[in-house]
């Protein structure tokens, strides 16, 4: 396995996780905790966590099937997947099918991450690291002050329990999207739920909500009636973020309107991880979706659900999570868990 953090295979790997960026300078690569600016604005009281119930049923030899607890119901159907007059690696427009599945409402929360912990004993990459391929850490954006842009650093003591390295800790914040979370660890809470992470054919078809051909999730107007649809970043990345979203960096779950199948930020807030690799056949670069809290208009903008990024697999950062998916059983009955 490609050592990166030596020679060119580490700077492949820091571009693939969207650190190499014109302007940015990835510092301090095994230095303490970067500093980061807190949320601000919006009161997250005021975001009311989804029922935990399951919302919508699968047909089935037996009638409608109801789901597991978290989950919403995806019908299977055709739609087009894709989008030109953005990033090439888009396109083409193509019609796609798909089954019907589960998906989890919300992505994977440190509530649920840390009963996975607790009732396993799972050790993150983050925190054991991989000797002599990817020392203990991960990756850490500090936002910006008045003094400076915003940058990306390696915190070699950040991963899930604390996120933005020394100093920072899950406490108020059991509701937000766990992160700081390399792909292996969301296959690993994945398979322990008998669940696996969605295709990108399914995110893409779940993150469209139903809507055929529209450029954002919600239709085709990025704020429709002034309203925020997503947690991204409103002002010039990375030098000032507006907040005019109610938040400046991550949003607890369900914080913005769910979209046509229940299912809450499958665009904004933190990448997801999907079960393909971003290109077939290359090796340790996976495929993320549905942009986060970084995606700014005039850098990135993939806050779409036809946008697709390349994600090193052994990188864990505080603006990657994940959501689960289950398939439907010939008889329309899901596993439970």
């Amino acid at each position: 396995m490609m050592n990166l953090f030596t020679g060119r295979t580490r700077q492949i790997g820091l571009a693939a996780a969207g650190l190499v960026v014109t302007g940015l300078v990835l510092t301090g690569v095994m230095g303490a905790g970067a500093g980061r600016f807190e949320p601000s604005g919006r009161e997250v009281a005021s975001c009311a966590l989804p029922p935990p119930d399951a919302m919508g049923s699968a047909p089935g030899a037996g009638g409608e099937q109801p789901g597991p607890n978290g989950m919403v119901y995806v019908p299977g159907g055709r739609f087009t997947m894709g989008a030109v007059g953005f990033y090439a690696d888009e396109a083409p427009l193509r019609a796609q099918s798909v089954d019907g599945f589960w998906i989890d409402r919300t992505e994977v929360t440190n509530r649920q991450f840390a009963a996975f912990v607790a009732a396993t004993g799972y050790v993150t990459l983050a925190e054991r690291g991989i000797e002599d391929v990817v020392p203990p850490g991960a990756a850490v954006f500090s936002f910006p002050d008045e003094a400076e842009k915003g940058s990306w650093a390696y915190a070699g003591d950040a991963n899930w329990r604390h996120p933005a390295g020394a100093g920072s800790s899950l406490k108020g914040r059991e509701d937000y999207p766990v992160v700081q979370i390399a792909l292996e660890d969301a296959r690993a809470y994945a398979a322990w739920k008998g669940r696996e992470l969605p295709t990108e054919v399914q995110f893409e078809y779940a993150a469209r909500g139903g809507l055929e051909g529209k450029t954002y999730a919600w239709g085709d107007e990025f704020n429709p009636d002034g309203q925020w649809m997503a947690n991204n970043w409103q002002g010039i990345f990375p030098f000032f973020d507006e907040g005019a979203d109610g938040f400046r960096g991550l949003a607890p779950v369900g914080c913005f309107p769910a979209n046509g199948y229940g299912a809450y930020d499958l665009i904004g807030n933190v990448w997801e991880w999907t079960s393909d690799p971003y290109v077939e056949g290359q090796a340790d670069v996976g495929l993320i979706k549905g942009g986060s809290f970084l995606c700014a208009a005039n850098y990135c903008g993939r806050y779409r659900p036809a946008a697709r990024h390349p994600q090193e697999e052994l990188l864990g950062t505080d603006h990657i999570g994940f959501r689960t998916v289950l398939r439907v059983s010939s008889s329309g009955d899901p596993a439970r868990n």
